[in-house]
């Protein structure tokens, strides 16, 4: 696993709270008032999270039949372990591409043996039956005859709220069906893939995932899966506390053209961009407080082939560096471009040969581009 291991989930407790209530006067009352009020029932106030219902046990009880531990052979005497889930009765078995392939002379090289174990102790090889090296997803399959199989239920990542709380079990530094929780401590996090392209909209959790978590799964309150926990930001090589997980989303779409075509495919307009915020457009009197400023625009890509612009100057603004005098995109289709991951984000929900329409500010006008998009290749300079 990388320096930056994998992810988790979280665990969230509802507070009781008992009020008590009576009535009195000054000289004491009646003796009925004073039976009244030792009989009366005291107000009960709750004070609940968004996810009272969380919890931890229940959810590894639902789970964790349906996690396994993956170890993977590399030419002949080289290891590596990691987690995964059951995707369906099918025998496919889900994980992270890193698992199960490594980089060996310029290429992304497939483990010669995978073997799955599973909760009940079984271990059966398994074949690859494809990877996605740009979500960092790989899809296995094992022969499930005569094997119970317990496929995990897969969830929805696009309503996840921070401080919901997560759950995540995997086998870190080979301990088997560990559990830890935590929160969901942000969304839409870009995080580094198996390539020289970001992994967008990734999920990070204060969940503890170590070294053998990658490719475990990340969970819910429902023991759904969200993300695949894949990398940790660390300084000791062990949990700092930050760990990320590829959304289920991205996962879905991998797994879905992998099952086609045993990979993935990306589109690509083959620029690189920096987000623009409302203090830096004064700074260069734009008349927009969003955007993405065009840093470059790659030879020969679909950006350039549609007269797209990159910058030509330097500027050094608030302690950040910007490449400016470029286009700045606006929209993609009509949605605004906002965050560092937007222009990315919006344009892998395209397929390659796709066209969008960008609006662009370009020389203070705003203009309308039309771009057809390309595949996206396994490295490019600047892009």
């Amino acid at each position: 696993m990388s320096s930056r291991g994998t992810l988790l989930a979280a665990l969230m407790l509802c507070l009781g709270l008992l009020v008590g209530c009576g009535s009195g006067s000054n000289d004491g009352g009646s003796a009925e008032t004073a039976d009244n009020a030792a009989t009366e029932v005291p107000a009960r106030v709750i004070v609940e999270t968004a996810e009272a219902g969380f919890d931890a046990a229940e959810v590894f009880r639902e789970a964790s039949p349906g996690v396994v531990t993956i170890r993977s052979v590399f030419g002949g005497a080289g290891a590596a372990e990691g987690s995964g889930f059951v995707l369906n009765t099918d025998g496919e078995i889900v994980t992270n591409a890193h698992v199960v392939t490594e980089e060996s002379g310029g290429g992304r090289e497939a483990a010669e043996e995978v073997f799955v174990e599973f909760s009940d102790r079984n271990v059966l090889p398994a074949e690859i039956l494809g990877f996605d090296p740009f979500a960092d997803v790989a899809l296995l399959k094992v022969e499930p005859d005569g094997f119970a199989l317990h496929p995990l239920k897969l969830g929805d990542d696009r309503d996840l709220v921070v401080g919901q709380p997560v759950a995540a079990i995997g086998s870190p530094f080979g301990e088997q069906q560990s559990l830890s929780v935590g929160v969901v401590s942000a969304t839409e996090r870009s995080v580094r893939s198996l390539t020289q392209f970001q992994i967008e909209g990734a999920i990070q959790t204060d969940a503890s995932i170590n070294p053998g978590n990658s490719g475990g799964p990340l969970l819910d309150a429902g023991a759904r899966v969200i993300g695949i926990n894949q990398q940790i930001e660390t300084s000791s090589g062990a949990n700092d506390g930050v760990g990320f997980a590829v959304p289920i989303s991205s996962i879905k779409r991998s797994i879905a053209q992998i099952e086609e075509d045993g990979s993935a495919e990306y589109a690509y307009i083959g620029v690189s961009s920096q987000a623009l915020y409302p203090q830096l457009a004064e700074k260069l009197k734009l008349d927009t407080t969003y955007g993405g400023l065009l840093s470059t625009v790659v030879p020969g890509g679909p950006g350039e082939r549609a007269g797209l612009r990159g910058g030509d100057q330097s500027l050094r603004f608030q302690a950040g560096e910007y490449r400016t005098g470029g286009d700045v995109i606006l929209r993609v289709d009509g949605h605004k471009v906002v965050g560092p991951a937007d222009l990315s984000r919006l344009i892998s929900e395209h397929e390659p040969g796709d066209e969008v329409t960008l609006t662009v500010l370009r020389d203070g006008q705003k203009e309308r581009i039309d771009v057809t998009l390309g595949r996206r290749p396994d490295s490019v300079g600047g892009g």
